[in-house]
């Protein structure tokens, strides 16, 4: 075993042994809600905190840079960090403690208050306007002096407006399917809005929370001096005593659901098969006893639920399940509420994108995830024009706006014409800060250190996955030499560029051998069809085909003869090495019409023109797509469900979908082998060039993970610091930055 496989086993061992042996959460606590616990006084001894491991969580959890909660892009801080920053100051100021971190904290608001509400002013999210100028108010009324200048005032002014508009508009309990303001009770107090002890008590849950929000919660009791919400915030203390989340209790499932999702598109799911096997075969039990029913009460957590039902649609059909589509297409039923993402589509972008991934594996005549497609594709449209995003109501992620970039590029190429590839180097580049959910009040995000050890390891087994494809291209270039077909003197060259096709098109469970018959398959098909199209004379061509008819090359000389023995051997080797059960038909996509009609090249299309001499050219185009549809829906159900009769295998199954993905891939638009520049630009991504990872700046220093030392395969102990500048880790006393990690 090399040093990168090792280094890559051993990361894989750790991260199963950490994420997936333990039945808990993996989200950040929040030091917002934290803060609202540690604010709750001892009933017996009153100079006291009742929770004093929150408010000593607070102490100890402070940034290098003075603020509390989390970043943007693992560099600055997310808006989140200023109502965070205020209430974690007023709990300190109130129980006496924490000078330094009360100081630290004022030097950031008055640093940055400014810049983050300038770059924020016009698409502040609900909470924000609801939550930040509540957090002032506390904040002073605990006797901090605020200090603010001029124009920090003028733009806090239009916030404390804007709660206005909201507290008038909307009612302290609704229907709406967003939070109720009374699950902002917290903020209630100290903006001089009274709610009575009744009110309160109606709308506890049974679990005694008030909407599953540990800081409305907490101010419910204080109010209000109710048990079952003082049993809740035990429970809730007791579970997790290192700072609590942004709601309690967490759906578990969906936390799961999102790093199955997570591995996945980093590109990792061979490592994890047997932990997703598990985890979805437990969710899904659920589905099929919640299948048939549309029944959905809970109207506040309504976006919550479908952007759960359609992830785990996804997920759920690409392994195989038999899952409906109203498991998650139920909400073309609800029509409030399609009437409520239609008018606030910018809120949902993260939703609506889900949904709309979701259709991606519709299977034939399933008309509900038709509509599903086309309802999100066109607010998904709306939100690329408009550039209105403001996510505030469910799960999200970082760098929202390359997302929104990356929607567009979906749009215009879908995700069967895309390669996988290619696909998980985006994911690492982009998103390697990992999946965040919108609290009431802040983001909460998976646990950092997680995400850190699978970021690791997504992009080590990246470059592992490039070094086994140079190796295998060479391989290949040595074939293509010796059989003479990059000196054929005509046509495209070949052979890296079906090499990439063929790797690109697919994770490495598919092994060497398969890749390379497909590799030479590809190559071979392509050198004919060049032959055929451009070099070929029409006897030639006869001939060719007549040997081929008889297998018997005799006679045959020149690119015919090289054609014919290639073609020989290939079948001999894939006779040797392959028996393939059963038999899927593809159909090409002939979209370069245009130019095969000058050529005289027949293809779908024209032969429906011909055959239809009543219809116009666009109709018999029109014709086309929806047979290709069919077709490609077709496919898709032979590959991802269970109920065919045959017994073809699944790794079949997944190599016809990689082929059909190239073909896709090539076809989706126009011959990529006719747009040199961005066909050699991925070829150097996919290959060649390793993805741009930096290593993540809002891990609080001294942060300690795990990593592997280069030439290494033993895992250590490390901290994270910060060295003029820089990243680096540090083992022991001395920084070490040649220890294998993201730092590279």
């Amino acid at each position: 075993m090399d040093t990168s496989l090792a280094s890559i086993h051993v990361l894989v061992t750790k991260l199963k042994e950490e994420m997936f042996s333990k039945e808990e959460s993996f989200v950040s606590p929040s030091a917002y809600d934290t803060a609202w616990l540690a604010m709750i006084p001892h009933p017996v001894e009153h100079d006291t905190p009742l929770f004093k491991g929150c408010l000593e969580w607070l102490v100890d959890n402070q940034t290098e840079e003075g603020y509390w909660g989390e970043s943007v892009n693992g560099d600055l801080p997310a808006i989140d960090a200023l109502p965070a920053t205020l209430a974690c100051m007023a709990v300190l100021q109130k129980w006496g403690l924490g000078a330094k971190n009360i100081e630290k904290g004022l030097k950031f608001i008055h640093a940055n208050m400014v810049e983050m509400l300038d770059d924020q002013r016009h698409h502040l999210p609900r909470w924000f306007c609801i939550v930040f100028p509540a957090t002032i108010e506390l904040a002073e009324s605990s006797g901090l002096e605020l200090k603010f200048c001029d124009h920090t005032k003028s733009l806090t002014a239009d916030i404390y407006n804007q709660r206005q508009q909201i507290l008038c508009k909307e009612e302290i309990v609704d229907k709406r399917l967003h939070l109720p303001l009374l699950a902002y009770l917290e903020t209630f107090q100290s903006a001089k809005y009274h709610v009575d002890e009744e009110t309160i008590t109606k709308h506890l849950s049974e679990d005694g929370s008030l909407f599953q929000s540990p800081s409305a919660t907490a101010q419910a009791y204080m109010s209000t001096r109710n048990q079952k919400c003082l049993e809740y915030l035990m429970s809730l203390v007791e579970n997790c005593p290192n700072g609590v989340p942004q709601k309690y209790p967490m759906d578990e499932q969906l936390v799961q659901l999102i790093m199955v999702d997570q591995v996945q598109r980093l590109g990792l799911s061979d490592h994890f098969s047997n932990e997703i096997d598990y985890i979805l075969r437990k969710v899904y039990r659920n589905y099929v006893v919640q299948e048939h029913s549309l029944q959905h009460n809970n109207r506040n957590f309504m976006a919550e639920k479908l952007y759960k039902d359609s992830l785990a649609f996804r997920l759920f059909r690409m392994q195989g399940y038999n899952i409906s589509p109203w498991t998650f297409c139920w909400f073309l039923q609800d029509y409030e509420m399609l009437n409520h993402l239609e008018d606030n589509y910018g809120q949902f972008t993260s939703l609506l994108y889900s949904v709309y991934k979701a259709t991606d594996l519709m299977f034939f005549g399933e008309t509900e995830v038709d509509d599903a497609r086309s309802f999100s594709r066109k607010m998904l449209q709306k939100i690329s024009t408009t550039k209105n995003i403001h996510d505030d109501n469910i799960v999200i992620f970082p760098n929202l706006m390359k997302v929104v970039n990356r929607i567009e590029q979906e749009l215009s190429t879908p995700w069967i014409a895309r390669l996988d590839h290619l696909d998980h180097r985006m994911w690492i580049e982009q998103n390697k800060e990992g999946p965040v959910w919108i609290g009431k009040a802040s983001f909460y995000r998976l646990s950092c250190v997680h995400n850190i050890g699978l970021m690791q390891l997504a992009l080590e087994d990246y470059k592992s996955r490039q070094l086994t494809y140079r190796n295998e291209l060479e391989e290949l270039k040595r074939w293509s030499k010796k059989w003479g077909l990059t000196e054929m003197g005509f046509g495209r060259e070949k052979t890296l560029y079906c090499y990439f096709a063929v790797s690109a098109s697919t994770s490495l469970p598919h092994d060497s051998l398969i890749r390379l018959l497909a590799a030479k398959s590809a190559i071979l098909i392509t050198v004919a069809d060049d032959f055929f199209d451009m070099r070929g004379s029409l006897e030639e061509l006869h001939f060719l085909i007549e040997a081929i008819n008889r297998w018997d090359g005799e006679g045959l000389s020149g690119p015919s003869k090289v054609i014919f023995d290639v073609l020989d051997d290939h079948v001999r080797e894939i006779t040797k090495t392959l028996v393939l059960h059963g038999k899927i038909d593809l159909t090409e996509d002939f979209r370069d019409l245009q130019k095969e009609q000058e050529e005289g090249i027949m293809n779908l299309v024209s032969l429906h023109f011909n055959q239809n001499p009543d219809a116009s050219i666009d109709d018999s185009i029109s014709e086309v797509k929806k047979l290709l549809e069919v077709k490609r829906n077709e496919l898709l159900k032979h590959v991802f469900s269970d109920d065919d009769d045959d017994d073809f295998p699944n790794q079949w199954r997944s190599l016809h979908l990689s082929c059909f993905k190239v073909f896709q891939m090539l076809f989706n638009s126009g011959n990529l082998y006719d747009t040199e520049a961005e066909l050699q630009s991925d070829i150097e991504k996919a290959i060649y060039v390793s993805p741009g990872y930096e290593f993540p700046k809002y891990l609080k220093p001294q942060t300690t993970f795990h990593a592997v030392p280069k030439g290494g395969n033993k895992m250590i102990t490390a901290r994270y610091v910060r060295h003029h500048g820089h990243a680096q880790l540090a083992i022991g006393t001395t920084t070490r930055s040649d220890l294998w990690s993201v730092i590279e």
